[in-house]
């Protein structure tokens, strides 16, 4: 059986394989019984290191990701169990000059027929309410300018629903959509 700490290496590595982060971009988390489990702050997502505990309530530790705001809106009002914070190249191309997107491609369409692009500042409570209430109804969400937020329940989904996301916007870029 795999452990938390393999599970958050290995979505790791397979976000960095893809090209879906660079350097030490990016952050991810996983729901716990009174809170969540996050990456530190400046991790390398392939060898994060010990992770951070949150409560839902209360003050976040100084070595929480930048982004904790946006992980613990989604565990308040949504049902997802795990979020990957992404910065895909496409996708975030394509959030400049749209305000959804929607797939052509058949993964696209099955998996995530709309995405929603939201607004707010890197690390602001704006944008970690913008991207909670988008994953409300929706599997991903893009920060204009700034990358993906994909729920699933674990976080193996969340980086699939990531990596179907990039695929989709590279196919609408692609396609001259």
């Amino acid at each position: 059986m795999t452990t938390i700490m393999e599970e958050f290496q290995n979505v790791g590595k397979r976000l960095i394989g893809e090209g879906l982060v660079g350097a030490n971009f990016g952050n991810m988390s996983v729901r716990e019984k009174d809170g969540f489990t996050i990456t530190r702050t400046g991790s390398f997502l392939d060898s994060p290191g010990e992770t951070v505990f949150l409560p839902i309530e209360g003050d976040a530790p100084l070595n929480a990701s930048s982004e904790y705001r946006v992980h613990r809106e989604v565990y308040r009002i949504t049902p997802h169990q795990a979020v990957v914070h992404a910065h895909p190249p496409h996708a975030v191309a394509l959030s400049l000059t749209r305000d959804r997107i929607i797939p052509l491609d058949s993964e696209g369409e099955m998996f995530s027929p709309v995405i929603p692009v939201v607004t707010g500042a890197p690390g602001s409570m704006e944008m970690a309410q913008n991207v909670a209430s988008a994953l409300c109804g929706h599997r991903a969400a893009i920060v204009r300018g700034h990358g993906t937020f994909a729920g699933g329940k674990t976080l193996e989904e969340a980086f699939i629903i990531t990596s179907i996301v990039e695929h989709s916007c590279r196919v609408l870029i692609l396609s001259g959509r």
